[in-house]
């Protein structure tokens, strides 16, 4: 098979085939020594160490610093419509064995490269599919994907390609439908026992924070009889735990009005005390700074930013937004007051997280302790093999109060 003419090829350079050895599936610019047989954008190429032995089958990439995202490590396998049906199903067969997916009908279906699909993420809301191409590989292969998905009894599937890594792949942004019909212009979902209002055409993300839905329900342990602040809130997940789980009274800010009207339509589709609710739209950085200056406290503290840092060359810039976040956050806890903290910037290290983290607890002169470490849910699986799949950190602190 290897041997063939007709077969593109990208040959590594001496000693740069270990991580793929391991079973890594990226393979950087800098590691390519050539490329045989004129390749397009996304086409499958077997890529082979200097000796020409071969490591796996890959998409290629020529404007991407990661040249090739490898579809399998089998040199018997046939990358087609078959491959992708049969890691679907795959996808599909872990999402179903979870005990925790089965109060939802909201979740992660394909988790990109730890369901070995690299570069397609697909969101399952109720009756709807929402899908992201962000590699050219996934690209490439769009339509057979489609096909895939198509058989899985839903009502439409819709492309929330419109995301700005794309243009690292060499691809422009794209949005619309699929497959099927065009979806309402609000979804309602069930997690965990409550319902959600969600817009997949134009909410960030693919309409809804997923991957949060373990550390909502945790946060709902906290909150009985707690002043809550809810930091960039957007449609008001851990607002409506909060109030659910006994908050006293739950401040929510976010900058965009429309994503508050939502969060506002969520709390009242789940029937909960708008009287210990109030919503405010407001720049978070400046808002928190405004509490600092007016001496105000709370009891407990969600702090779930966007992502500040894409790639580990953006982590230094974004250390500062994290640092500036949560000195501020822990200035305002009361003492023994609880912070829910998190990062979702795949540059930003577990590690890198924890020392930011303390950093900010250092200038703020408090003594902060770790209760719990949370991550994404379990249908946002990290392969073994690719530890970057696990970009969701998440730490629950305490201030220490004054010694008794």
């Amino acid at each position: 098979m290897i041997g063939s003419s007709l077969v593109k090829k990208i040959i590594l350079k001496p000693g740069r085939e270990k991580s793929l050895l391991q079973r890594h599936p990226w393979v950087f610019s800098g590691a390519v020594e050539k490329v045989i047989g004129n390749p397009e954008i996304g086409e499958t190429v077997a890529v082979c160490d200097s000796a020409g032995h071969f490591l796996g089958w890959g998409a290629y990439s020529p404007s991407s610093q990661i040249r090739v995202r490898v579809w399998s490590f089998d040199e018997e396998e046939k990358i087609s419509a078959e491959f992708f049906y049969n890691r679907i199903q795959t996808a599909l067969w872990i999402r179903e064995k979870s005990v925790l997916l089965r109060d939802t009908n909201a979740y992660r279906l394909v988790h990109a490269e730890s369901d070995g699909l690299p570069g397609l993420i697909v969101d399952r809301y109720s009756d709807w599919l929402v899908v992201q191409f962000l590699s050219a590989g996934a690209n490439y292969w769009k339509k057979e994907i489609v096909s895939v998905l198509s058989e899985l009894g839903v009502g439409g599937i819709y492309e929330r390609s419109d995301v700005e890594v794309r243009r690292l792949e060499g691809l422009s942004e794209t949005r619309g439908v699929l497959w099927g019909k065009e979806p309402p212009s609000i979804i309602r979902v069930k997690e965990n026992g409550f319902q959600f209002a969600i817009d997949i055409q134009t909410g960030q993300k693919t309409g809804f924070y997923l991957d949060q839905r373990v550390n909502r329900e945790r946060l709902q342990e906290y909150c009985q009889g707690k002043d809550v602040l809810n930091c960039f809130c957007y449609t008001g997940g851990f607002t409506v735990y909060a109030l659910a789980g006994g908050a006293n009274s739950v401040l929510s800010i976010d900058s965009s009005d429309g994503a508050l009207a939502l969060a506002d339509e969520n709390v009242k589709l789940n029937q909960l005390p708008e009287e210990r609710n109030r919503w405010l739209e407001a720049d978070v950085f400046l808002a928190l700074r405004k509490f600092r200056d007016e001496g105000r406290s709370f009891d407990l503290i969600v702090l779930d930013p966007p992502k500040f840092a894409s790639t580990a060359a953006q982590a230094q810039r974004a250390a500062r937004g994290y640092k500036d976040i949560n000195l501020l956050a822990i200035k305002l806890l009361k003492p023994g007051g609880i912070l829910f903290t998190f990062s979702c910037s795949g540059g930003i290290t577990p590690e890198l997280f924890q020392k930011i983290v303390a950093g900010a607890a250092i200038d703020a002169r408090a003594d902060v302790q770790i209760l719990e470490r949370l991550y994404q849910s379990p249908d946002h699986p990290v392969l073994l093999t690719f530890p970057e799949g696990e970009y969701l950190k998440g730490l629950v602190c305490i201030k220490r109060p004054t010694d008794h």
